[in-house]
């Protein structure tokens, strides 16, 4: 849950552990040392979980766009629900997509979080994926979602943890947009595009800085 909007710092994809040995090789988005280290804190299904999340990318990393969103998401959706304050006993924490896995749950932000690196780890484009800020008119709170553009003037899909179905945007009435974000900028979100463009709207989120300072 989010307590309050938040302008978004870019986010540097490079900072994450991921790697690719050979234009050959699958990426490795988590190493064996990492995953053991999760064991130990998380305990032996953490660690399948983790392993599981690797073979997700290596199995897709040549499948069509449209696969991958579905595979991820399912993938994620299977996570459990849970609000900040009862998790990590914070009001406003974003999870790294290991510690997301690890303990098998977290709130909107880390499903979105998790889901975006994955398919950037599988191929598709920065300039595709937005993290977006909506308001859910059924829950009656801020909700954050990730949407894809197959194209600049496309209407975007939704993945969504409180709705399994990826569906166009125009199709979720349940969602007001806010705004968006990812590397390249800050947009004023609309139902069926990015909306306008935030002059210094990327600058500041403590939350960001704090989530990259641990993928380091």
């Amino acid at each position: 849950m989010l307590p309050r909007f938040k302008l978004i710092i870019p986010i540097v994809f490079g900072l994450m552990s991921l790697s690719w040995a050979a234009p050959s090789t699958s990426p490795t988005i988590i190493t064996p040392a990492e995953i053991e280290k999760a064991k130990e804190k998380y305990g032996l299904l953490a660690a399948r979980r983790l392993e599981a999340w690797q073979k997700l990318v290596e199995h897709n990393i040549n499948k069509p766009e449209r696969l991958k969103l579905q595979r991820v998401n399912d993938f994620f959706n299977g996570a459990t629900f849970t609000t900040d304050k009862k998790h990590w006993k914070q009001d406003d924490y974003w999870a790294t997509p290991t510690e997301f896995l690890g303990t098998d749950a977290g709130d909107c932000e880390d499903f979105v979080i998790a889901k975006y690196f994955t398919l950037r780890a599988m191929g598709v484009p920065e300039e595709k994926l937005y993290l977006t800020y909506v308001k859910a008119i059924r829950l009656k709170q801020a909700h954050m979602v990730l949407t894809y553009f197959k194209t600049p003037k496309s209407e975007p899909l939704v993945l969504d943890n409180i709705n399994d179905r990826i569906m166009k945007a125009s199709q979720r009435r349940d969602l007001i947009p806010i705004y968006s974000f990812n590397g390249d900028g800050l947009w004023l979100s609309k139902q069926r595009g990015k909306g306008k463009a935030v002059d210094g709207g990327t600058d500041k989120l403590k939350n960001w800085n704090s989530l990259l300072e641990k993928m380091r």
